[in-house]
């Protein structure tokens, strides 16, 4: 027998891990969610009607995702992560520490005006006690895991000497709050439909020199 055919000769085929799984069916899945959640809320909002509103069968949506509640995090976790510059956050960074702020500001600030938060907003304010559970998971998700990220950022600062910043938890809700400012609640209530980019531009601006003059280093 020839030994070049025995099992200790064969070559042996790298076991199929499968094909990978299809990105855009992903994307497709998590924009449907996000528009169906600003609608409908996490209670009112299915499974199926959101893998019918994706084009993809219900077996892809649970392979990507466990339950409404995993994709839910996940499309605010996308939304934050999509407008968060990872270079303005990297400890240690050479940029400027003005510009950092700046880059993190103008991300928020594009973000929450975006109509599909806006509308999250509404839902969420207008039946507190039906969505409380859409309440919570976003503000996990999203503002309390970015206020913390910000933190670690501003103890940075301070330690480095650019900050004097006491409780970096509170100064972190005081930047996201300035930086709001009155554009974000006018929109939320109709009062206008969009910021023009001077107004934009003079918010930021301001939030952020109002932030630094409040948490300089002493002198």
């Amino acid at each position: 027998m020839d030994d070049s055919t025995s099992p200790a000769r064969r070559k042996k085929t790298p076991a199929s891990r499968g094909r990978p799984r299809d990105l855009d069916k992903r994307e497709a899945v998590l924009a449907a969610a996000k528009q169906l959640f600003g609608i409908d809320g996490l209670r009112g909002t299915s499974m199926h009607a959101i893998a019918e509103a994706a084009g993809v069968s219900k077996v892809t949506l649970y392979s990507h995702f466990a339950d409404k509640d995993a994709l839910f995090r996940e499309c605010v976790a996308c939304a934050c992560a999509s407008h968060a510059p990872p270079e303005a956050y990297m400890l240690g960074g050479d940029r400027p520490l003005r510009e950092r702020l700046t880059l993190i500001a103008l991300g928020f600030f594009d973000m929450i005006t975006q109509p599909d938060a806006l509308a999250l907003y509404r839902l969420m304010a207008a039946n507190p006690r039906r969505h409380r559970k859409l309440s919570q998971l976003f503000w996990e998700v999203g503002p309390e895991s970015t206020m913390q990220r910000f933190a670690q950022l501003l103890e940075a600062a301070t330690a480095a000497g650019e900050l004097n910043v006491p409780d970096s938890r509170a100064a972190a809700a005081h930047f996201f709050f300035l930086v709001k400012g009155e554009h974000h609640l006018r929109l939320l209530i109709g009062l206008a439909d969009k910021v023009g980019a001077d107004a934009r531009r003079a918010q930021i601006d301001n939030a952020v020199s109002m932030f630094l003059r409040a948490y300089a280093p002493a002198t």
